[in-house]
């Protein structure tokens, strides 16, 4: 089943709970939540305070993107406050395996994301343990960037090694995602779209009609 994530890194901050129940009603099925620390990545966004203040407005899945290092030490926060889904990288966990562990530990699905130029063997091992797999589309830590063409191949190759191994996992990506591009990266193997400034800018009701349409077709 293909998902669509909105990431509220994009949305209007004085009237987040109300554009959060908007993509509710336009019937989106995660919100997308963007963690940064300013050291993993340039950026600095929210934490545990903004999530747990936003739990009451949605009953969708609360995707967490934990940008930060050692995530490990703040899962039991982030599922504390609402998380349904915790997603971490695998360059910023010293002990991958232990911080997946802890993750499903609390009885969450669990997430590894990957940065554009990582390679895929970083993740082989882990694979049987994850929920879902995020390719970077974009470097980690802004908004509004353009989609790296060579990730698209990514997709494919994700694609690929988890048929291997005959998994079920999710492939999520994330970084600029649009509506011209959403379907090459559903054809590569992505079932779970991010997507920040594509469905923030304007109307977001139309934008989350229209990223559906593309994504329920056929």
């Amino acid at each position: 089943m293909n998902c669509l994530s909105p990431s509220i890194l994009s949305a209007d901050f004085s009237r987040l709970g109300e554009q959060i129940r908007e993509l509710d009603e336009a019937g989106a099925q995660y919100v997308h939540i963007d963690v940064m620390d300013g050291m993993f990545v340039p950026s600095i966004s929210f934490g545990m305070p903004v999530i747990r203040s936003i739990r009451d407005c949605s009953d969708r899945i609360f995707d967490v993107h934990l940008m930060i290092e050692e995530p490990v030490r703040y899962i039991a926060d982030f599922v504390e406050a609402g998380a349904d889904l915790i997603t971490v990288h695998a360059e910023s966990c010293r002990h991958l395996d232990r911080t997946i562990d802890a993750i499903k530990e609390k009885g969450i699905l669990a997430g590894v994301a990957v940065n554009p130029a990582t390679p895929l063997e970083a993740i082989t091992y882990i694979l049987p343990k994850v929920d879902m797999v995020l390719i970077m589309t974009v470097n980690p830590g802004f908004g509004g960037q353009q989609l790296i063409p060579y990730t698209v191949q990514k997709i494919r190759d994700v694609k690929k090694l988890i048929d291997k191994k005959g998994l079920k996992t999710d492939i999520e990506v994330d970084g600029g995602i649009d509506l011209e591009n959403v379907t090459e990266v559903l054809d590569a193997g992505a079932n779970i779209i991010v997507a920040g400034s594509a469905v923030f800018g304007g109307d977001i009701t139309e934008n989350v009609s229209c990223f559906l349409n593309i994504m329920n077709e056929g």
